[in-house]
């Protein structure tokens, strides 16, 4: 273990600054995504309307994921770091504000604005670690980026689990998260020390010529992506409520889960580049995914026997099982995304893959929404996520098949 973490410390420092950057990003969506819900709970807000606030995040997500991945082609990519670094972290302490005084108006504006911050992050870090990172460190770069959110997942519920149980009313959800909010400032810090300097790929065509890419082969990478994405907005944002709501847990044992979920999950991904050694992605994806799915339905469904003092501890087991393996696999599928498209294609992939995260996950939040105020059960729409992840991962055996197929033809390096 000691010496995989040792390899991630020889990665180039510039890329190490920047991926901690994304690291304090990551601490604000972790923990808004957890507890802000609870919060909104606490203040009087019915799930329904935690949905409909938190659609307009992604929805800021959506609104600037294409102009963006066409934007930063042929461009320097650092000095859109600055926004999301400064954006993301002024936007959340509105957002807090808006929860307190009510402000039906606020909250929209600033869960729209803090998406498209966030977009200034997500969208341009793989293409500027592609350009910029040596090629036998690609593998590990991508991986330590997917790692932040584990990371800073680690810290933010082991701090919102110890300082709530230690005093609940003083480390109330909206005290926590104005603290989180506060300290991720400290992103600002690292910006400035990411290296001026960056490689630039050649502009070969202009920016606004859509023939210049090759569409059938992003489509085709961006399918499973779009699949999953899909599944995942109606479960990723809400589960929080379904172990408050449904197996009665507290802020502090819901971050005490988490921050053992999270390190599982650390610990598994830092292993991505053997495991892509040892047996490919081939046989990874597929394994760890459909492990992952059973995981999902078999924690879903206690909500079935949720009467029975076991079935909480069931829930906890298998998510704590789901995580790591439906984690493990996004800087897997992601490599393979990148690679599959070719260097020319790969800041549109990397825009429409965000576009298609927040779009879908938009409409899985109004759908959600609107699911529950029709009073479905969260077993039933978690089961919708568990069908969606099956045909992605089906679609993904199909498109490793494709991958080594044109790998083998030479047409990717």
């Amino acid at each position: 273990m000691f010496s995989i973490i040792k390899e991630y410390t020889k990665l180039d420092k510039s890329i190490l600054n920047l991926i901690t950057v994304e690291f304090f990003v990551q601490m604000i969506n972790v923990s808004f995504m957890a507890i802000l819900p609870l919060y909104m709970k606490a203040e009087g807000y019915s799930d329904a309307e935690y949905a409909h606030f938190t659609s307009y995040r992604y929805l800021g997500m959506l609104a600037l994921a294409l102009f963006l991945g066409m934007f930063i082609k042929g461009r320097k990519i650092l000095p859109i770091f600055y926004f999301g670094a400064i954006g993301v972290p002024l936007f959340g302490l509105l957002i807090l504000i808006g929860v307190q005084i009510h402000s039906s108006a606020l909250l929209l504006i600033s869960h729209l604005l803090w998406g498209t911050a966030y977009t200034f992050i997500q969208i341009p870090i793989l293409p500027y670690i592609l350009r910029n990172a040596p090629k036998h460190q690609h593998t590990s770069a991508i991986t330590l980026n997917f790692a932040t959110w584990s990371l800073a997942s680690i810290i933010s519920f082991l701090m919102i689990a110890v300082l709530n149980s230690i005093n609940a009313k003083l480390f109330s959800e909206r005290n926590l998260l104005l603290g989180i909010v506060i300290a991720s400032f400290s992103g600002l810090y690292f910006i400035f020390k990411v290296n001026k300097e960056e490689h630039i790929p050649s502009l070969k065509e202009k920016r606004t010529n859509l023939k210049g890419y090759d569409w059938k082969l992003i489509f085709k990478a961006l399918i499973p992506t779009a699949i999953i994405a899909f599944g995942a907005g109606f479960t990723i944002p809400f589960i929080s409520l379904f172990f408050s709501n449904v197996h009665g847990m507290s802020t502090a044992q819901f971050s005490i889960m988490s921050f053992i979920a999270s390190f599982m999950v650390v610990y598994a991904a830092l292993f991505v580049p053997k495991i892509k050694q040892g047996i490919g992605y081939r046989k990874a994806v597929p394994i760890t995914q459909s492990l992952a799915i059973m995981a999902l339905i078999t924690m879903a469904t206690t909500q079935y026997y949720n009467t029975l003092s076991v079935s909480v501890y069931i829930a906890i087991i298998f998510y704590l099982l789901r995580q790591p393996l439906m984690n493990i696999a996004a800087p897997m599928t992601s490599d393979i995304t990148m690679r599959y498209v070719g260097e020319q294609n790969r800041e549109m992939t990397s825009g429409l893959t965000s576009a298609i995260w927040s779009g879908s996950t938009f409409f899985s939040a109004i759908i959600f929404g609107i699911l529950r105020h029709l009073n479905v059960d969260y077993v039933n729409i978690f089961l919708i996520t568990a069908l969606m992840y099956t045909i992605g991962v089906v679609w993904y055996i199909f498109l490793i098949s494709d991958f080594d197929k044109r790998e083998k033809e030479g047409l990717i390096s």
